[in-house]
């Protein structure tokens, strides 16, 4: 009876068996391919290790998200679920975009300084703000902050989403 009731799951769920499997060994081959089209990215464009390890993480966790919602999918999660799940997060990710101290926002303004912006950790910058100026080196670049160096050797630490919305000038600074 035991056999017959394994047999029965089985025929009844072949599909979303055979889906979840390729998911779940597709998973860690796109985390290996993903990681390293990103360490390529980073050694052309002159990034640090530890920080191009930080953003491999930060994709793989979005990779791992993609794969259960692919599963929520496939196993027949409501449709009226997925959207209110969905609206959620899409809310949540709004809010990140626009919010100036959440720390969503620090980690979305991390992902496009790694990607977009042309300093690099060792670089001499320039922050124009009219408030308080800032002559510095750039000692390194995480998820949430930038940590600088100024002349006098003090250490700055600026959230990312601050300092993604900052004039920055890329030069020697006035000694």
């Amino acid at each position: 009876m035991f056999d017959n009731d394994i047999f029965t799951i089985l025929k009844d769920h072949l599909p979303q068996i055979i889906a979840s499997a390729m998911i779940i060994l597709l998973m860690p081959s796109s985390k290996y391919i993903t990681g390293k089209v990103i360490r390529k990215y980073g050694t052309l464009t002159l990034k640090s290790e530890a920080r191009t390890m930080q953003i491999i993480q930060v994709i793989n966790i979005l990779i791992n998200f993609t794969c259960l919602l692919a599963l929520a999918i496939i196993w027949g999660v409501q449709p009226q679920n997925m959207w209110v799940a969905m609206s959620s997060i899409f809310a949540v990710i709004g809010v990140a975009m626009f919010a100036q101290w959440s720390i969503l926002s620090n980690i979305t303004a991390g992902l496009i300084i790694f990607f977009t912006t042309p300093f690099h950790i060792g670089d001499e910058i320039h922050i124009l703000d009219k408030d308080s100026p800032i002559d510095a080196v750039i000692e390194n670049i995480l998820t949430f902050h930038t940590h600088l160096r100024t002349l006098e050797g003090e250490l700055i630490i600026i959230p990312n989403s601050l300092f993604l919305q900052k004039i920055v000038s890329v030069g020697k600074m006035e000694r």
